[in-house]
């Protein structure tokens, strides 16, 4: 079996590629990424697509929120 990798569009984790996992992939899934360095923590959602050129890619959907800690 081949191992199934993810790039990433936008945002923090933006060019990053990475593999899925031992879980099948479902197109429209949304995962969610809290960035923690040096500031305030910011959240980004990413939703999981397929195309067949491209392959698997999480693309950066809304806009990034700076996350309370209050």
């Amino acid at each position: 079996m081949t191992e199934v990798s993810v790039r990433f569009f936008g945002g923090p984790l933006d060019g990053r590629v990475q593999p899925l996992g031992d879980t099948e992939p479902v197109s429209g899934t949304l995962m969610r990424h809290v960035h923690l360095h040096d500031g305030p923590k910011i959240e980004t959602h990413y939703r999981l697509g397929y195309t067949p050129e491209t392959g698997w890619e999480y693309r950066l959907c809304g806009l990034a929120t700076e996350v309370d800690e209050t």
